[in-house]
């Protein structure tokens, strides 16, 4: 099957969107990929001190998330906060590959119906980020999400590849 930005527009996604929303799908699939073939044992192994497989899905998730209320105009909120703090943790904690991936799929279903709630005439609104209310857009921060998104994807992909190597 082709990469999600060679099967045609997603639908309810506005055409200056959809790279963004293609991104979304791909690091969706990608992910899901890798972890398929991962023990729940490799999902936290951190060969050579690299960040294990386990945080950046985690980590996939939350960010994600949070760039997306930033898009929003939102602060956010405590629950979000809590799991920012986690974040720190999850390799102690080690959520199952199935909550990694539950968490992971309703991020990405969550980020497309906000893509496709979002006005193109609103993309170049200003947005603040994090407490410091650093300036962006609503471009800027979708555009980044989905970016970072495909940057933490890449690391999950080369380290899934390197633990199921290791003998």
């Amino acid at each position: 099957m082709p990469e999600p930005w060679l099967r045609g527009p997603l639908p309810g996604i506005p055409a200056l969107l959809q790279p963004a929303g293609h991104a979304l799908v791909m690091a969706q699939e990608e992910v899901e990929l890798a972890l398929s073939e991962l023990t729940e044992e490799q999902l936290w192994l951190r060969p050579q001190g690299v960040t294990s497989v386990g945080f950046h899905v985690a980590h996939l998730a939350g960010s994600t998330d949070r760039l997306f209320t930033y898009a929003r105009g939102e602060v956010l909120s405590e629950a979000q906060r809590t799991i920012l703090e986690r974040e720190a943790t999850v390799d102690e904690r080690r959520p199952s590959k199935d909550e990694l991936l539950g968490v992971w799929r309703e991020t990405v279903r969550e980020a497309l119906r906000l893509l496709g709630a979002t006005p193109e005439s609103t993309l170049t609104e200003p947005r603040l980020v994090g407490r410091a209310g650093l300036p962006s857009t609503v471009l800027g921060l979708l555009f980044h999400g989905a970016e970072h998104a495909s940057r933490h994807t890449g690391q999950i992909v080369t380290t899934a590849k390197l633990v199921r190597g290791l003998r």
